[in-house]
């Protein structure tokens, strides 16, 4: 690192945790992004602001009127401009120094499986079961450590799918792909902006913590918060043995 890193990265680097090493090794990681909407917008800003060198946005969407109630990496001048092309923005007036992709497309399995093998961690920013469970066979696929959030009106969850962990569960040992579960759209539902804050700088923390191979992930857990009572409740959740998608993956010698 340079002398404009050593200041930049200083409150980090005084962490005994992380130090001038954790740091080296966040600025040669790569954090895949998928949505650059409400929770992919906090999370990109804390990973951009900590330093993860090269961050990739994933979101095919425009900015509306709508989204600026939370989506905070957006601003009233951007509204109709790609949401990844407004993120990257955002992210290089904060550190102008990291490489941004900005990459607007709904990426299909095939286009997922390309993106997740060359990342380090992968944060599901998104809001809807199909493209978390696409997410989540991909990363699986490549064990590569999944960061996976969700909001919706004053609730929030967040956990960590890491095939790399063995007996971890995976994202479809959760929520199984058979299974219908209620979509909580925030266009119809309504959602409470600092909820999703919160969720955003905790996929973020995770991400990181992942990337310098630091203190303990969510894996293995799932926590839950009611935004109205300001209450988090932690539930264990196991691998099931029986899953399409991970089984054979913890199963292999």
């Amino acid at each position: 690192m340079n002398d404009a890193q050593l200041l930049r990265y200083s409150r980090h680097i005084l962490l005994d945790e992380i130090g001038i090493e954790g740091q080296e090794k966040l600025l040669a990681a790569h954090a895949l992004v998928i949505g650059a909407g409400g929770l992919g917008s906090p999370a990109a800003m804390y990973l951009a602001s900590a330093g993860f060198g090269r961050i990739t946005l994933v979101d095919a969407d425009t900015v509306d009127l709508t989204n600026l109630q939370r989506q905070i990496a957006h601003t009233t001048a951007r509204i109709g401009q790609l949401k990844v092309e407004s993120a990257r923005n955002a992210l290089q007036q904060i550190n102008p120094e990291l490489e941004i992709v900005a990459l607007a497309e709904r990426a299909d399995q095939t286009r997922l499986s390309e993106l997740v093998q060359g990342a380090t961690v992968v944060l599901d920013c998104t809001d809807n079961f199909a493209t978390r469970h696409a997410v989540n066979r991909a990363c699986v696929g490549h064990k590569v450590p999944l960061v996976s959030g969700a909001v919706g009106r004053f609730d929030g969850q967040i956990s960590v799918f890491d095939a790399r962990v063995e007996d971890a569960p995976c994202y479809s040992c959760l929520f199984p792909q058979d299974q219908q579960f209620e979509e909580m759209a925030c266009s119809t539902m309504g959602v409470f902006a600092p909820v999703v804050g919160v969720i955003g700088a905790m996929q973020a923390a995770e991400a990181l913590k992942l990337a310098m191979a630091i203190g303990t992930s969510l894996a293995g857990r799932l926590l839950l918060l009611d935004g109205l009572r300001m209450e988090w409740t932690s539930i264990r959740i196991a691998r099931n043995p029986s899953c399409p998608v991970c089984a054979a993956v913890h199963d292999s010698p």
